[in-house]
């Protein structure tokens, strides 16, 4: 069986590929069941960073629809899927070339942070299929004001990547999206691997008490990575997670 999705890992960062471009990178089972063994490899190998980015010139067209009609009872994994990307410990970033739609952008909005190229265009066309964005709408409300994604849900409206941008499912829209996660990837790789995991569970994690938050930070100036932090930054020298 040939891979659909690749893996690689380079100085702390996990490259994971999507890599089914004759069905514009579907949801199949195989390429859901593979994007979860990848992220057990990032996480095996304690990844800084993943970048997750595709071949062919669709990032993802969503639900493998060809497998779902030949099989209707076919378990997909997806929600799994999804959960897994967002509450993965390290920073993950969506390097996005090609259109997205549906389920793609999913899990796309799972990472993040989204690079996308300047003439992507995505669509949530689950209505006009007679379905409903059910699982994604967990990712891509976390990310976006429902006001904004009214009309895309509703219409199945195709909209492109300044229009994302604007609504807050694309953090990043350039012609250059190698160029952009790179900076990106060095930006995360100078942080402290727990300080970015805590910061991305305050991302995620809604609204806390004050004191939730206080006792947070005592704690995190007391660990071993804030003490080695501030040694660092009074000895003018990196700290030891930058060398």
């Amino acid at each position: 069986m040939t891979a659909l999705v690749h893996f690689q890992l380079d100085s702390g960062v996990a490259t994971i590929t999507l890599d089914s471009p004759p069905n514009r990178n579907a949801l199949s089972p195989q390429l859901v069941a593979e994007l979860l063994e990848a992220l057990d490899h990032a996480e095996q190998a304690s990844a800084r960073a993943v970048a997750l980015t595709h071949t062919g010139p669709v990032f993802s067209a969503g639900m493998d629809l060809t497998a779902r009609l030949a099989d209707p009872e076919l378990n997909v994994p997806f929600a799994a899927l999804i959960e897994r990307v967002m509450t993965f410990n390290a920073p993950t970033i969506a390097a996005v070339h090609g259109s997205v739609r549906a389920g793609g952008i999913g899990l796309m909005a799972a990472c993040d942070l989204v690079v996308a190229h300047s003439s992507v265009t995505f669509a949530f066309t689950e209505v006009r299929l007679g379905l409903a964005p059910a699982v994604i709408s967990i990712p891509v409300l976390s990310r976006c004001a429902w006001p904004s994604l009214a009309g895309p849900f509703l219409t199945g409206e195709t909209f492109d990547a300044a229009a994302a941008c604007r609504m807050g499912l694309v953090s990043h829209v350039n012609d250059d999206v190698t160029m952009v996660v790179d900076d990106l990837l060095r930006g995360v790789l100078a942080g402290a691997p727990n300080a970015l995991a805590v910061t991305k569970q305050l991302l995620r994690g809604g609204r806390r008490s004050f004191a939730d938050m206080q006792r947070l930070s005592d704690e995190l100036f007391r660990s071993a990575e804030g003490t080695e932090g501030m040694r660092s930054f009074a000895e003018k020298r990196p700290p030891a997670w930058q060398q």
